[in-house]
């Protein structure tokens, strides 16, 4: 199990311990014979060993209280189970399939071990045996270990291996939970995460294109940092190439003294068309612009205080987005690059992969078939070149082991290419880092085209967070909200289901295929959007608080209870809560964060049936006074809103007490 393989990095701790205290030991024997390597070198030794005895003894404890309190993956306890049975049954056999999946019915059991069937292909193959999936299930069977969670093994069908779960076991676990909080699975050894997402471009307004990217991205990470992962979270900004030399030109002509009186740019989005207009139809000003590129890059300081105040207006439009979907980022653009360009540039050309074609400096990367281009003919840099600047920084400089590249789908190519270039190059191993890209699809409109205004335009992001809190609005409304909840409640409410429902429709969907963009599917309170769930948890947090029953009596009978699981409903409502882990396990390697939206959405549709089915309070029928609290079942409703808590807060999304 996984508490097994902790335990064996603990004993190889252990007796590092042993060894280095004996160690100490001998250095004072060295000390008190009077035997001398130098006084002072030997105290050095001394001292070394004490605080590398100290920190591995802190580091152990520290670890050993994580894995108390880490949530067990049940799917994972199971693969070592079987995995030890399968190599104890067939010792001969390398690398044979694992197989185990959650039951889809309960007369099937809880989990189902899969292997036989793989087992007697290998075995035709290979050994040119030919034995019964059954028969191989059955062996598989007799080697199961001793352990603590497996109540039952059933053979069925053709070899399939029904598991059924001891209840004392999950009962032991959401015990585990309830008294420890919600704690992620054990990963080992703490990795770095760099994460590039959201991405806008200086000068140009955030529209729904980035919309998607800000989401994935900002859930993605709050996965990582809840797994334990160091994660830096990166916004690559476009704040640097040839469209800063027309914005500087026109900012002169319509500010020309912004070096002393800050100008007043308020729309910048009619700043760039104007000065693009211009730098289109008039020849002089274009030549101008040319002009301020090469003084901006030469870094003229005039130029670089115009390309400050610009960035700045862009900063501060972004940033009132990103307060709205309480999103993280630590600004690095192409800019921050700029002066790493030369150095790409001598290290391909050095190492013998560039190619001269028309003057330009190309890198052909085997299999794919558009070259890179690294330098232009004119002696500039491209996106190519920033893109591989900012891929050697983070993998060298950062020392990153997992890099993640939140954009769409339509720069796969060219991510693959800068990708392959760098191994190619020797910056990173594959097998030893991790580099994906979590591409995504389009959004679309209801007509199923291109999500765009009436009039044809891209639609502004800031237009469409603001029509989603109008009809939030108008939705709570409709239900009488405004009339039970304070003028403080209803701003929470109405913010946490706007926002909360635009991040759920987007993530809730694979994000590789594209998806419709509806406010009346994601304010629908029926179904898998946020405007269920948030309300089906505000009625969980709701039964004990109506109970009277507050934070301090659910701590106090966690500790005491235990959690009774003899009703079905409570059963399977128990194992459902317990899967937690094994989700989150499977998005950290594929990246496909619906499956937590499915998850959750099973979650609350479980309690339902559970609480349609099983009093947790009962009441006199006359009166209505309580004349009953079954506590190990509040307890499970507890259960329930602290896994929803979290998934929430993995999304994004921000839960409300009342709604």
């Amino acid at each position: 199990s996984e508490t097994h393989c902790m335990s064996i990095s603990f004993a190889f701790q252990e007796n590092e311990i042993k060894l280095l205290t004996a160690e100490i030991e001998h250095l004072k024997n060295f000390g008190c014979l009077g035997i001398s390597p130098s006084l002072e070198g030997l105290r050095d030794e001394n001292a070394k060993l004490k605080y590398r005895l100290n920190f591995l003894q802190k580091s152990l404890q520290e670890e050993r209280s994580k894995t108390m309190k880490s949530m067990i993956n049940v799917n994972n306890c199971l693969q070592e189970i079987f995995g030890a049975a399968i190599r104890a049954a067939y010792p001969e056999l390398e690398n044979p399939p694992l197989v185990v999946t959650p039951s889809q019915q309960p007369k099937f059991g809880d989990y189902q071990c899969n292997s036989a069937m793989g087992i007697t292909q290998i075995l035709l193959k290979t050994k040119e045996q030919k034995v019964s999936p059954r028969e191989i299930a059955e062996k598989i069977t007799k080697h199961i270990p001793a352990n603590e969670c497996i109540e039952k093994v059933e053979i069925a069908g053709p070899g399939f291996i029904n598991v059924h779960l001891r209840k004392d076991f999950v009962s032991k676990q959401l015990s585990s939970l309830l008294i420890n909080g919600v704690q992620p699975p054990a990963i080992g050894k703490r990795k770095k995460v760099i994460l590039d997402f959201s991405s806008p471009n200086i000068a140009k307004e955030m529209h729904v294109g980035h919309l998607r990217s800000t989401i994935i991205g900002e859930s993605m990470c709050r996965l990582f940092e809840f797994a334990g992962y160091d994660v830096l979270r990166l916004n690559h900004l476009g704040d640097w190439g040839t469209q800063f030399g027309m914005l500087i030109a026109h900012l002169q002509d319509k500010f020309p003294d912004y070096l002393t009186v800050s100008p007043p740019i308020g729309d910048l989005q009619a700043f760039y068309k104007e000065s693009k207009r211009r730098f289109d139809t008039e020849e002089e000003f274009k030549k101008r612009a040319y002009q301020c590129v090469v003084l901006l890059q030469s870094k003229d300081p005039d130029f670089i205080k115009a390309w400050e105040l610009i960035c700045d207006v862009s900063r501060k439009e972004f940033q009132k987005i990103y307060n709205c979907l309480d999103i993280t980022l630590t600004e690095r653009g192409e800019s921050f690059y700029h002066d790493m360009m030369k150095d790409i540039v001598k290290e391909f050309e050095d190492k013998g992969f560039v190619q001269v074609d028309d003057g330009r400096k190309v890198v052909f990367v085997p299999g794919f078939s558009v070259p890179l281009t690294i330098m232009k003919s004119d002696g500039g840099y491209t996106y190519d070149t920033s893109d591989l600047a900012a891929l050697r920084h983070r993998l060298l400089e950062e020392k990153g082991d997992i890099l993640i590249y939140v954009v769409d789908s339509g720069q796969s190519v060219h991510l693959q290419t800068v990708f392959a270039a760098g191994q190619m190059v020797g910056w990173y191993d594959p097998k030893v880092t991790r580099i994906t890209h979590a591409a995504f699809g389009v959004v679309l409109g209801e007509d199923k085209k291109k999500f765009k205004t009436r009039s044809g335009d891209t639609v502004r992001l800031m237009d469409l967070l603001e029509e989603g809190l109008k009809r939030a609005m108008d939705k709570l409304k409709d239900k009488e909200r405004d009339k039970v909840l304070t003028a403080e409640e209803l701003k929470a409410a109405q913010m946490s289901v706007a926002f909360g429902c635009i991040k759920y429709a987007d993530l809730s969907h694979n994000r590789l295929n594209d998806y419709v963009f509806s406010f009346d599917k994601m304010l629908d309170d029926r179904g898998n959007t946020a405007a269920y769930l948030l309300y089906a948890f505000t009625r969980i947090r709701a039964i004990a608080r109506l109970a009277s029953i507050d934070e301090d009596m659910l701590q106090k009978a966690a500790r005491e209870e235990v959690l009774i699981l003899d009703h079905e409903k409570e059963w399977k409502l128990g194992k459902c809560i317990l899967r937690f882990p094994e989700i989150l396990q499977k998005i950290l390697d594929d990246l496909l964060l619906h499956t937590l939206c499915d998850y959750l959405y099973e979650l609350a549709t479980t309690f339902t049936e559970f609480y349609d089915n099983c009093y947790c309070v009962e009441k006199d029928r006359q009166s209505g006074q309580i004349v009953k609290v079954n506590m190990w079942r509040l307890l499970l409703c507890e259960a329930t809103a602290m896994i929803m808590a979290k998934g929430f807060d993995i999304l994004g999304i921000k839960p409300v007490q009342r709604m």
